[in-house]
Order: structure tokens, then C-alpha cells, then sequence
């Protein structure tokens, strides 16, 4: 608890600093890796991460020292030379984009290690902590390397918000951004440039191997709760910023754990919350939203059946005959009878079951709409009557009032369906 208050009550100065550094680097980060996310270019984040390596390495043996402009030059000038490696194979050869990817990772990253090696068996002791490039160690950053990181993180969040629409095109209809004048491949070339940026940003803190999890992960956890993009975009920068602080506070507690692996362990809790518990995309809510609907169709079935009944002159239907008409779901029907008298649906007496006037009203509503597509089906998509059933038994139960109104209209208040059956109506 100690270690908990000291930590975030900033009481130590470079403490405070550790932790603006991280929530810049999460909202750039999250920011440009959502757009990435959107344009469906997620691998290559991941090879960029891996390919700042040898820039790294070459920026040290350049500077003789842990210069972080030397570092971030060469990490630049090495993520370029990815970056445009990847563009031109995908244009002047038949490999695949992932296949181009993942040797471009494969390669950069190889020398990178080498270097890294080479350096390591110079004996230079500047060289200390070089190797936490590798998986991050956010608590080294220095009050200088923040300055330049930080810097970095504001441009790549300002340049951003500033050509947002221009962005937007590029992710979801760059070929319409182009007919109406905009100089996508410019408008490429800069997001590239940021993409590179984003990643130089984070290699102290998350380190090369995991800071495509940083990229990527929380725009693809917002996904889940939003078709918004300006709120999906705060709320990957939200979910990168809990990740990176608790990730640094782990760091901090246990000196000797790097801070990516924890960062990618929070985000990779973040993003299993959002996958189950997401309304409407989560698995838990469409598990239930399946339920409901299963419930509510079988229930719908059972109040056509019995309606249907009465316009051959009976009452109503026995359960013995509900259960002839759905033979593979007579525990569903069972229960589909008690929830419908439950709602004063139906009029259960003994085994005899029958409509209630509410029950009534709401079997005409089922019954209207299945006719109502039927001979929607019938006129205007050419199918034929004894082919339309089927399909109208799924779509009764998906039509809301309004587009139920537009369907009448546009059949024109029919009174018989493509079987020369009554389409029932209230007033009826």
C-alpha cells in the first residue's frame, strides 16, 4: 500500500514525469494504431516495431552513448527503410503482403540482435540498459529522453486531431478521397511517417518485440463498444493510458520486471472485458441478445399456430398439437406456453390453450407481418408462392413498426397473400 501511495500521489518529481511520459505515448500510440487498425495494415505496426532494432543499435554505436536523438534518428531512418521496403516489393513483386511483412520483421530485427551483440562485446559500459529496448523498461526514462519522446507524442496526437477528416478518408474510402482532389498517397506517406514516430516513442517504455500490442490492441478493444470514430478514439487512448500506467507501476514496484509484458497483460485484460462484456458486439451480451431472440420467435410461432387455428373455425390448439407442429422443440414450447400465459398471451385451461384479446392482437401482428413479406417476396423478388414461406418464417420476426408501415405502403395495402390468404389487420 506503501509502494502504492508513493507511487501515485507523485510524491518523487521523476515519478510524475514517468507517467505523463507513458499517457502521451499511450494516446499517440493508440491513436495512430487505430486508424492502422481501421485500414487494416495492423502487421505492419508490427514490423516497424521490430525494424527500429538496427537504427537503434547503429544510433549507440554512432553516438558512443544511450543519445536519444541519435537513438531516435536511427530508429527513424531504420523504420523508414522498412516502411518503404514494404511499399515497393508489394508493388514490383507477386509476394503476398504478409509474406513481405513478416520477412521484413524477420530480417530487421535478425540484425538487430546482432548488433546488439556486437555492442554488448565492446565492453562500452554506456551500453547499460541498452538491451531494455528489447521489451521496455519505463521507469529508465530519463527527464531528457522525455522531453524528446514527450515532444514526439504531442505532435503525433496533434497532427492527428488537425487532419482527422483527411485521415478518415484514407482509412475507409481513399479512392473517393482521391477523386475529389485530396493527395492521398501524401496524405499515406504522413501517417506512415507517424506510424514510424509512434513506434520510436514507445521502444524505451514497451520495447520493439511488444509495442505492436500497444498499436494495435486498443483500438481493436474500443471496437467492441463503439461505431463512433471520435469515441472510439478516445477510448483506445483511455485503455492505452491504464495499460501503461499499470504496466509502469509494476515496473516500479519490482525493479527487476520490464514494462511491456505488463502493459501487453492490461491491455490484454482490457480487450477480454470488451470481447465479453461489450454491449451489443460482446459475447455475453449477444449470448442473451440470441437467447431473447430465440425465446421470442418460439413465442411468436406459438401464437401464429394457435391464430391460424382459429381461421379454420376452432378455439384454439391442444399442447398435444402444438407439440405435432414443433416436435423438436417440445421443451421450448412448454415453455413458451407458460411465459405467454405468464403475460396474459393465452388462456391455458387444463390442455386446451387459446388466444387472449391481448394474444389475439399480437398473433394479427405475426401473422400480418409473415404475410406481408410473403407477397413482398412474391411481387417484387420474382419468388415463387410455394417458395416464400421459409424465408418470410425469418423475417416476421425482424420487422419494426415503421418498416412495417413502409412495407404496406409499398404493396399497397394488400388484403391476400401470395396463397390468397387474409393478411389480418386490427380492425378485423
Amino acid at each position: 500500500m506503501d509502494h502504492f501511495l508513493y507511487f501515485f500521489t507523485f510524491q518523487d518529481s521523476s515519478i510524475a514525469f514517468i507517467v505523463i511520459g507513458i499517457t502521451l505515448l499511450g494516446i499517440g500510440s493508440a491513436y495512430v494504431g487505430t486508424f492502422s487498425f481501421l485500414d487494416k495494415k495492423a502487421l505492419l505496426g508490427d514490423a516497424i516495431s521490430h525494424a527500429v532494432l538496427p537504427g537503434i543499435c547503429l544510433g549507440f554505436l554512432l553516438a558512443g552513448e544511450k543519445n536519444p536523438i541519435y537513438i531516435v534518428g536511427g530508429a527513424f531512418v531504420s523504420g523508414a527503410i522498412a516502411t518503404f521496403l514494404s511499399s515497393w516489393l508489394k508493388e514490383n513483386t507477386k509476394l503476398s503482403e504478409d509474406t513481405i511483412i513478416a520477412s521484413i520483421l524477420s530480417i530487421f530485427f535478425g540484425f538487430g540482435i546482432v548488433l546488439l551483440t556486437v555492442i554488448q562485446k565492446t565492453g562500452n559500459p554506456e551500453m547499460a540498459g541498452l538491451n531494455q529496448f528489447i521489451f521496455g523498461n519505463a521507469i529508465g526514462i530519463l527527464e531528457e529522453d522525455l522531453w524528446i519522446y514527450g515532444g514526439l507524442a504531442v505532435l503525433i496526437i496533434l497532427t492527428l486531431t488537425i487532419f482527422m477528416k483527411e485521415f478518415s478518408l484514407l482509412v475507409f474510402n481513399a479512392e473517393f478521397g482521391k477523386a475529389i482532389g485530396y493527395p492521398m498517397k501524401s496524405i499515406r506517406l504522413l501517417f506512415n511517417v507517424l506510424m514510424i514516430l509512434s513506434v520510436i516513442i514507445g521502444i524505451q517504455a514497451i520495447g520493439v518485440v511488444l509495442m505492436a500490442a500497444l498499436l494495435i490492441t486498443p483500438g481493436a478493444a474500443a471496437r467492441f463498444w463503439t461505431d463512433k470514430l471520435s469515441v472510439l478514439l478516445v477510448l483506445a487512448g483511455i485503455f492505452a493510458v491504464i495499460s501503461g500506467i499499470a504496466g509502469t507501476y509494476i515496473s516500479y514496484v519490482i525493479p527487476q520486471m520490464p514494462t511491456g509484458p505488463w502493459v501487453v497483460v492490461s491491455l490484454s485484460l482490457l480487450a477480454l472485458i470488451s470481447f465479453l462484456f461489450a454491449p451489443k458486439r460482446g459475447m455475453v451480451y449477444r449470448y442473451f441478445a440470441r437467447k431473447n431472440y430465440l425465446r421470442k420467435t418460439q413465442n411468436e410461432h406459438i401464437l401464429k399456430s394457435i391464430f391460424k387455428a382459429t381461421e379454420e373455425g376452432k378455439s384454439g390448439l391442444t399442447i398435444e398439437e402444438i407439440y405435432q407442429l414443433y416436435p423438436e422443440q417440445k421443451k421450448q414450447s412448454l415453455k413458451s406456453i407458460k411465459n405467454l400465459n405468464k403475460d396474459h398471451y393465452l388462456i391455458v385451461n387444463q390442455n386446451f390453450i387459446s388466444l387472449t384479446n391481448s394474444g389475439l392482437t399480437e398473433a394479427k401482428r405475426v401473422v400480418r407481418l409473415h404475410r406481408l413479406w410473403e407477397s413482398y417476396l412474391n411481387e417484387y423478388m420474382n419468388i415463387a408462392p410455394d417458395h416464400v414461406h421459409e424465408s418470410a418464417e425469418k423475417l416476421e420476426h425482424l420487422l419494426t413498426p415503421e418498416l412495417e408501415a413502409l412495407l404496406e405502403s409499398r404493396l399497397n395495402y394488400p388484403k391476400l397473400d401470395p396463397h390468397q390468404e387474409n393478411i389480418p389487420r386490427d380492425h378485423d
